[in-house]
């Protein structure tokens, strides 16, 4: 924990319950860092893409199609 080594007396059930807590939540936030990145990638991708159609717009020029 906090970069410290602990040995755990593995006959402690609360001590072994607490890790396996801290191990979960532990997952949960690189769970939730992961899926921040992938809706931060989204969004920019929907802020591109709303550029594109405000110039597009603007333009009278579709520069999406080919």
């Amino acid at each position: 924990m906090d970069g410290v080594e602990y040995e755990l007396d593995v006959s402690n059930e609360q001590a072994v319950s607490l890790v396996q807590h801290v191990q979960n939540v532990n997952e949960k936030i690189q769970e939730t860092k992961n899926m921040i990145a992938i809706l931060t990638k989204a969004k920019r991708a929907y802020i591109s893409e709303l550029k594109s159609e405000m110039l597009s717009a603007k333009a009278g020029f579709d520069f999406e199609s080919e």
